[in-house]
This record gives structure tokens, C-alpha cells and sequence, in this order.
């Protein structure tokens, strides 16, 4: 898939051809790993320990929930940086690659591959550290017809993430909104179902630029 491809679509951009295109990409590798290395600056961010109860985060190895982790590029840093990390990817095409290169990554055995729907991932409750997404977040209401389905799917997702995090856990998502309308979905779902944070913008006049969404979760949020 070609870096002039700016609005992919969710499957077919991802599957056969174009999953393998997007993996031998050395602009999207480059893309991906510098986008993961700036979600690990904000999942540290100051301004999150400041919200809620403040926690430093501790210097343990943690687990980190990659959602959406594609061929595996965010991956790699996150094991690089030390994290035990959970891939989770819907699309075989795509987490088939990651666990083509496991052997070769740095930390390989602190690494566990689930193919599986983001609403329906096999792990306990409270049992993940944080999470972050790369540019896949976006891609889970792309099933939904309407507004109301729309903002529907994103509370149901940001209230399962919420059962999976223990206390104190971060959420950083990096996605590309259509526009205000879009983001103000996915940032007041997450708000709505037991978390704090704030939006951060690249290019604050862009209303359909790459966006972050910093998050935390509340301790006295009582999820339904």
C-alpha cells in the first residue's frame, strides 16, 4: 500500500496484496515505529499523573496491550522498550506476519499473539497494565451506518478496555478522525465510561490530522 494512499479502507486496504505491500513498506515501517515511540512519550506524560490520583509508573516490566498491531512494526519498539506485550489484530493477514518475524524480535518470548475481535479479547479482567493503538483505532466502526451505531460501538469497545485495564491503567490511541464530529465520538465514549484524559493534535488546524487521545482510567468509575 503506497504512502499516497491517504484514506485506506478497512478490510480490503489490509488483506492479501496490500497486507504484504504494507508490510514491505519502508515509509509505513518508518511511519509506525516513530509514531510508537512518541505513544511511549505520552503514555509517560506528566499531565496524566495529574488527573485522577497521581502514579508514577512504575519501572517493572508491564503488560501493554497492542490493539490493532498489524504486521507488527509498533510491536517491535514496544518490546524493545521493554514491555510484555499482547498483539491483538482482527485480520489474519496482517498478525500472520508478525508471528512470521516473533524469532527475530528482541524479547521474542515476552511477546503473546491473540487474533481476535477488540471487543472480545481472551484475557482476564484487570489483568493489562495499558494499551495503545496506532493508526487502527478509528477502524472499529467501520460496520456502522449511522451516527447512532457509531457512537453505540464506541462505548462498548471503550467499556470492555475499561474491564481489561487494572487500576490507574493508560490508554494512549493514535487515529486519523474524519472530522470534530468523529473525535468528539471516540474522545466522550471514553469519557463516559470511566476514563479521564485529553485530545492532542499535531497540526491543531487539521481537523482530519493524526490525533492522540491520552487517557487514564478513573478509580471511582463503577463500570455497568
Amino acid at each position: 500500500m503506497s504512502k499516497h494512499d491517504s484514506t485506506p479502507k478497512f478490510p480490503n486496504s489490509y488483506l492479501g496484496n496490500n497486507s504484504l505491500d504494507y508490510d514491505s513498506s519502508i515509509w509505513m515501517e518508518r511511519n509506525q515505529k516513530k509514531t510508537t515511540i512518541l505513544c511511549l512519550q505520552y503514555l509517560y506524560d506528566e499531565r496524566l499523573d495529574i488527573l485522577e490520583k497521581p502514579d508514577i509508573l512504575k519501572d517493572e516490566p508491564s503488560f501493554i496491550l497492542d490493539l490493532g498491531c498489524g504486521t507488527g512494526f509498533s510491536t517491535e519498539i514496544l518490546l524493545e522498550s521493554g514491555f510484555r506485550v499482547v498483539g491483538v489484530d482482527v485480520l489474519d493477514d496482517m498478525i500472520s506476519k508478525v508471528k512470521n518475524k516473533k524469532n527475530h524480535m528482541k524479547n521474542q518470548n515476552n511477546l503473546e499473539l491473540i487474533l481476535a475481535d477488540i471487543n472480545f479479547i481472551p484475557l482476564r479482567r484487570s489483568s493489562i497494565n495499558h494499551a495503545i493503538s496506532i493508526s487502527a483505532y478509528n477502524f472499529i466502526t467501520h460496520k456502522a451506518e449511522s451516527i447512532r451505531e457509531k457512537t453505540k460501538i464506541a462505548n462498548n469497545t471503550a467499556k470492555y478496555l475499561y474491564t481489561l485495564l487494572k487500576p490507574n491503567g493508560r490508554i494512549i490511541i493514535e487515529f486519523y478522525p474524519k472530522d470534530d464530529n468523529e473525535l468528539d465520538i471516540f474522545s466522550s465514549s471514553f469519557k463516559t465510561n470511566g476514563f479521564t484524559g485529553f485530545v492532542v493534535k499535531q497540526n491543531p488546524n487539521q481537523k482530519s490530522g493524526q490525533t492522540f487521545l491520552l487517557l487514564k482510567k478513573r478509580l471511582l468509575y463503577i463500570s455497568q
